[in-house]
């Protein structure tokens, strides 16, 4: 069985950072995974933030986090990171981690929660003005 574990999340200030992480189990080693992070906030759809292909290391971004957040996987592929750099209020949210396994992340819909099989439980992120 598959299991996902966020943390790293917290309270910044603006123009903060923070670094999240998505510890994975469960998966056999040869197997392709779609990971993602996701975000909600109060009253808010959920909202793909950031997406990485365990196979080839392929990264997607929202547009509202392109410069600001990377997404990455260590060696093992077993974790996935997302550093948050110049945080503003607008991402404060309760951010998720999804994983799929599939042959590489759909470029057209990897944002969409539909996708994927598996979350976490979930991290929340503060960031004040």
């Amino acid at each position: 069985q598959v299991h996902l574990v966020e943390s790293g999340g917290g309270s910044v200030q603006a123009g903060g950072s923070l670094r999240l992480a998505c510890a994975a189990s469960g998966y056999r080693y040869y197997v392709g995974i779609c990971v993602a992070w996701f975000r909600q906030a109060p009253g808010k759809e959920r909202e793909g933030v950031a997406g990485i292909y365990s196979g080839t290391g392929s990264a997607y971004y929202a547009d509202s986090v392109k410069g600001r957040f990377t997404i990455s996987q260590n060696t093992p592929k077993t974790a996935t990171f997302l550093q948050m750099n110049s945080l503003q209020p607008e991402d404060t949210a309760m951010y998720y981690c999804a994983s799929v396994p599939r042959p590489g992340c759909p470029s057209d819909s990897w944002w969409m929660p539909s996708q994927y099989v598996t979350w976490g439980q979930g991290t929340q992120v503060t960031v004040s003005s």
